[in-house]
């Protein structure tokens, strides 16, 4: 009777390996006879299986678990190599598909690749999110950004380009207004940030901008900087710094000073002008920004900035702006014009093809051929616009594409001559008259 009752455990799981799995109870009704002396046979015939099943049970003293046999993988011994591709490429595992043809001769499906690089993924997760605080010495870096944000002005909805500086010690803000993000309002807008704050930082950190930085590998992080920007800085003297690719957190004084600005200062408001808005974010810079008790160092920027970083700053008196004078190098275009800014300035027509030598002053743009200057426009702030002078292409036959809607209102159209030339010129090459 004992026999038959322990006979009546029967088996519900299956071993993959096609024999029956015992169950918990079964395996300790194994040891228990095991202990009453019963043999592997006798106790496989009681249980009904295997006296080979018996005795892998008995001689493990319990429950074996499962475990399926180890396979080799198409991916291993590749682990490296697979982590290096996954963070060169930012997680994009297809790519990393790609190159394993192109590279190993390895053809596996995009699945195949995922579950490889599953393990670094919540990692690189991680990494993205992690933002690592830390506080500037007073003096030592200034941090700047743009921001856009659609503003009214006169009634009309007009897309504004702000730019806000923020010191990294004292959190003191320098706001101004702009149509657009060009380098030179990159420019304008950092020496305005020096006058303000009346000296220039060590450093200066910015995102990567393609007005600023021509490249930025995100492996390498080696930085190419933009020529001009590179004699800006050593004209101030500061060190330009440009923030990790994909990386906007380390430049997060700013990145929040430009939130701050846009749902503070402008958000819900309106301006008569343009004048009218800037002359609002200069006040408000003033009565509001600079006056309130910042949340991350719990005093007001401007008692930071006066008691430990205004005397830390390079002092800028009589340093002139880098660009009171530009001087550029252009050769003439078909058109009869030199391109400056995105926009097209008439030369004389002879001059087409010749080298040409262009400075800009304030408002003014001259343009020299040799020691002889040849022609002067005012600086248009618009951009593929043509500035064209009349008198540019006097003597000159043929069509032309000069309208009198490329002209500027105080020229009017000329009437192309009958010749090339006039006619006393020919006159004095061949020695006689006509």
């Amino acid at each position: 009777m004992r026999e038959a009752r322990i006979g009546a455990v029967t088996p519900r799981v299956e071993d993959p390996r096609g024999e029956a799995m015992k169950e918990p109870e079964e395996v300790a009704a194994m040891l228990r006879l095991q202990l009453l002396g019963w043999g592997a046979k006798r106790i496989g015939r009681t249980l009904g299986c295997s006296h080979h099943t018996v005795k892998r049970y008995l001689d493990a003293g319990g429950v074996v678990a499962y475990r399926r046999p180890a396979r080799a993988r198409r991916l291993d011994g590749l682990d490296d190599w697979l982590h290096e591709r996954f963070r060169r490429h930012r997680g994009n595992a297809d790519v990393i598909r790609q190159e394993l043809v192109a590279e190993k001769d390895i053809v596996v499906s995009l699945r195949t690749v995922e579950r490889a690089v599953a393990p670094y993924r919540q990692a690189l997760l991680a990494e993205a999110r992690a933002t690592v605080r830390f506080e500037t010495a007073p003096g030592r870096q200034l941090q700047i950004d743009f921001g856009e944000r659609l503003v009214e002005i006169g009634g009309v909805k007009v897309k504004a380009f702000v730019f806000v500086a923020t010191l990294g010690y004292s959190r003191r803000l320098h706001v101004r207004a702009f149509r657009n993000e060009r380098q030179e309002s990159w420019f304008e807008g950092l020496e305005s940030a020096f006058a303000r704050f009346g000296g220039v930082p060590e450093e200066v950190l910015f995102d990567n901008a393609r007005a600023l930085v021509e490249r930025h590998d995100p492996v390498s992080r080696e930085v190419v900087f933009n020529a001009k920007l590179k004699a800006f800085a050593k004209h101030w003297g500061f060190r330009p710094r440009a923030c990790a690719p994909y990386r906007a957190r380390t430049k997060g004084k700013t990145e929040n000073g430009v939130g701050y600005v846009k749902k503070n200062a402008i958000a819900g408001r309106g301006f008569a002008s343009w004048a009218a808005f800037e002359a609002h974010l200069e006040a408000w810079t003033r009565e509001v920004a600079d006056v309130r008790v910042h949340g991350t160092t719990g005093e007001p920027p401007i008692l930071r900035f006066r008691r430990d970083e205004a005397d830390k700053l390079k002092p800028i008196t009589g340093m002139p702006p880098f660009r009171t004078v530009r001087e550029l190098v252009r050769v003439v275009q078909g058109d009869c014009c030199v391109e400056v800014d995105a926009n097209a300035y008439s030369v004389p027509w002879r001059l087409i093809g010749e080298r040409v030598w262009v400075t800009v002053t304030g408002e003014v743009l001259r343009v020299f051929h040799g020691a002889r200057e040849v022609a002067v426009h005012r600086l248009n702030a618009g951009r593929r616009q043509r500035v064209v002078d009349s008198a540019h292409f006097a003597d000159l036959a043929g069509p032309r594409r000069v309208t009198a809607d490329a002209m500027p209102a105080t020229a009017a159209p000329v009437r192309p001559p009958a010749l090339l030339r006039a006619l006393a010129e020919y006159e004095a090459c061949v020695g006689g008259g006509f």
